[in-house]
């Protein structure tokens, strides 16, 4: 489907459950772009009884090579980006299959921080957010929101001062959360199409918990 936020248009890969309803999820792609991966993902919430959106934030661009993901992030207009998330937030609670006024965010690397940042942005839209390691700006941890993370142990992106820091504002702020660190684990461990991170064990242990937490917090 097409997302339309004020003057851009994006593309978006809805998924919905078979059951025709479900509560609402807004997957956000890490740096390499809205692949097979995270369509994959939304396919699978589908599966679990959830109305899944994933947008494109880089307009059909997919790097496969960390030179390319470099660049499309470099020339990535934040403003746009979050416009493109904000909408399609918009039209995930608005579809017809889509049950309740609250959704959940769930955000892989890059797209973690605007997972974050929606449920800052839009507090009583976002009730939980969910972070495959990636964290987003520590001053946008007063939401209204639930947060699960996911970490792995040896991870070149993400310091762990900066996770805790991140912890420390949600408890600041009164916000429950839950980060679980995945011993042997890298960044992308749970990316199929990274096969030099991908861990198959951390992967579905992960998503277990994910469900776990969505059902829970979206109940």
């Amino acid at each position: 489907m097409k997302i339309r936020a004020n003057e851009l248009e994006a593309e978006a890969h809805l998924a919905v459950p078979a059951s025709g309803k479900g509560p609402g999820v807004l997957v956000l792609h890490p740096w390499w772009g809205l692949n097979e991966d995270i369509k994959n993902v939304a396919n699978r919430l589908a599966e679990a009884g959830f109305v899944a959106l994933a947008p494109d934030l880089y307009n059909g661009r997919i790097a496969t090579t960390i030179p390319q993901a470099e660049e499309y992030i470099a020339a990535m207009d934040e403003d746009a980006a979050r416009n493109i998330v904000q909408a399609a937030a918009e039209a995930l609670l608005a579809h017809e299959a889509c049950q309740g006024k609250q959704l959940a965010t769930l955000g892989f690397s890059m797209g973690g921080m605007y997972a974050v940042w929606l449920a800052y942005a839009q507090p009583e839209r976002v009730s939980a957010v969910v972070l495959f390691y990636g964290i987003g700006w520590a001053n946008h941890a007063d939401t209204q929101a639930s947060y699960l993370g996911h970490f792995a142990e040896n991870d070149q992106y993400e310091e762990d001062e900066y996770i805790q820091l991140f912890k420390d504002k949600l408890e600041e702020n009164g916000r429950p959360h839950t980060f679980y660190t995945y011993p042997g684990a890298e960044h992308w461990f749970f990316e199929p199409s990274r096969p030099d991170a991908y861990n198959e064990a951390a992967s579905e242990l992960a998503w277990q918990r994910t469900l776990a937490f969505l059902k829970e917090s979206l109940a």
